[in-house]
């Protein structure tokens, strides 16, 4: 998986690429963790491009959640693939996160 990373004075955004499972889970948390912070407590990430998940990234996802709601933030999840829509609906995740059909137009 690839990760490429953005920041802004109210954001990080982050854009994944490629299979995000058990296997890219520790560098996934490694590299997006650092940019929850209390001056930047929200967090994007763009899921355009993510073919697969599983369970393991699933719960890195949970994970990043409350760590982003601990400091009064939240992830917001943008432009899903197709494979990530279906298998958040499928674990009923869907309602847990903030989601935006592209980077700036969040839906409730």
């Amino acid at each position: 998986m690839i990760i490429r990373t953005e920041t802004d004075p109210s954001r990080s955004t982050v854009h994944l690429v490629g299979r995000f499972d058990a296997h890219e889970a520790a560098t996934f948390r490694r590299t997006v963790e650092p940019l929850i912070t209390d001056e930047r407590p929200e967090l994007g990430l763009d899921l355009s491009q993510v073919a697969f998940v599983d369970s393991t990234a699933l719960a890195e996802l949970v994970r990043l959640h409350k760590a982003a709601a601990a400091r009064g933030g939240a992830v917001v999840l943008t432009a899903l693939s197709d494979p990530v829509r279906v298998i958040l609906e499928i674990t009923d995740l869907a309602g847990v996160f903030r989601i935006a059909e592209q980077e700036g137009a969040e839906t409730p």
